[in-house]
């Protein structure tokens, strides 16, 4: 109140007037208004990932990441991207069908760009990993600092059991998931014994661990790693080009579709977990444990379940980036990967489904197409995430207060 009252006369009513007539215009929208907020805001971010991954001079990409970071605060600035995440929550299957829309349209303009197919993949397998990120540190208050060990986890199965012709490629790239997740409930037993710092100590030494144990296991490949045959299923292989009402598409589009599937189907499950009892828990849970333990929730079994499902969408991931990009190494999962990760869901907001797509999209794609500071590049965007955060502390999008009861 004091920062208000220097203001002068008549702050703190100016100040309310502001926020008054900003939520009022939200309310006036209505479900249309809702709705064509998210049309909006899709479309952006379609046009804006287009635009960075098509162009390719270097002065150019510079004025649109410029044009595209001022659009970006304008839509936050007039509430359109606050107007879009109340559709998401009253008209889903609507925002559902936008974000449809938008891949597709994507799809279709980038059917023969390989890189730009290529790295539009690579953003929903990270983005598909920190989801798994957002369950065990947004959700719970779990901090991993070895999800690209468990990446690997999946990586590395998928190239044992190429092998094993016989089995489906369904099956190998479940596997991956099960394989993590049980190399996850061997961690989780260090880490339920400690809390806070240590035990995200005890995740970075195994992170650490596992890239010393492939980089001297010959078996695996050493440091030269190993060749991954691509993803056949139903007949249908991936290193085909599909071809579609006479338009034909890169062989990188079959991995596009699957995974982003497979990003879908973990998005519904994350918002099933937080809105569902679980997420309650887990909220418990993460905000104070002896708290939760006091009313009865066992601390231990919540922790082993975020911590098991995160690193198996880790281990689900790592099979179908080993399987797309057809070679791994050690080089692939280094601990400087899992900051990576982390950075994502700090940058999106803790515990923000959508956040960590945005987040992806930046922390990503932008040093791969900033080699015109060169050397620089990765200072520059280092720069770049810390004003950020120090703008919006809480992310990009911040997760939402729970909310309950209600007339």
């Amino acid at each position: 109140m004091s920062f208000l009252s220097a203001n002068g006369a008549g702050g703190p009513e100016l100040f309310s007037s502001q926020v008054g007539s900003r939520m009022s215009f939200l309310s006036m929208k209505g479900k249309g208004g809702q709705i064509l907020s998210s049309v909006l805001v899709a479309a952006c971010v379609a046009c804006s990932l287009v635009a960075v991954l098509d162009i390719e001079d270097q002065r150019a990409l510079g004025i649109c990441i410029a044009v595209i970071a001022g659009v970006a605060f304008a839509l936050s600035k007039l509430g359109i991207v606050q107007a879009a995440e109340q559709a998401g929550v009253h008209h889903p299957w609507a925002v559902r069908c936008i974000i449809v829309a938008a891949f597709a349209g994507v799809l279709l303009v980038l059917r023969e760009n390989n890189f730009a197919l290529l790295m539009s993949a690579t953003i929903l397998i990270y983005a598909t990993v920190c989801l798994g990120l957002t369950i065990q540190t947004g959700f719970t208050g779990l901090f991993n600092f070895a999800g690209a060990a468990f990446l690997g986890t999946g990586g590395y199965t998928a190239a044992m059991l190429a092998n094993v012709t016989w089995l489906p490629d369904i099956i190998v790239i479940l596997s991956g998931g099960l394989i993590a997740a049980a190399l996850g409930t061997i961690l989780i037993l260090p880490v339920l014994r400690t809390r806070g710092h240590y035990a995200a100590l005890a995740t970075l030494a195994f992170g650490i661990l596992f890239y010393g144990f492939l980089e001297a296991n010959e078996l695996l490949g050493g440091p030269q790693g190993l060749k991954v045959p691509g993803i056949t299923i139903l007949g249908w292989d991936f290193a085909n080009e599909p071809t579609l009402g006479g338009i034909s598409f890169s062989f990188y589009a079959n991995y596009v579709v699957l995974i982003g599937a497979i990003f879908a189907v973990f998005m519904i499950f994350t918002r099933f977990v937080e809105r569902s009892w679980i997420g309650i828990w887990l909220d418990a849970v993460r905000l104070d444990e002896t708290a939760a333990s006091v009313f009865g929730l066992r601390v231990s079994l919540w922790k082993s379940f975020a911590f098991t499902t995160g690193n198996f969408l880790a281990g689900v991931m790592g099979a179908v980036y080993a399987k797309m990009t057809a070679f791994i190494a050690p080089a692939n999962f280094t601990f400087g990967d899992s900051l990576t990760l982390v950075s994502i869901v700090l940058l999106g907001g803790i515990g923000n489904r959508w956040g960590v797509l945005i987040a992806t999209m930046i922390v990503v794609l932008l040093p791969e197409k900033l080699q015109f500071i060169q050397e620089y590049r990765l200072l520059l965007f280092s720069c770049v995430i810390i004003g950020l955060l120090f703008v919006r502390p809480g992310g990009l999008l911040a997760r939402r207060v729970r909310v309950f009861g209600g007339q």
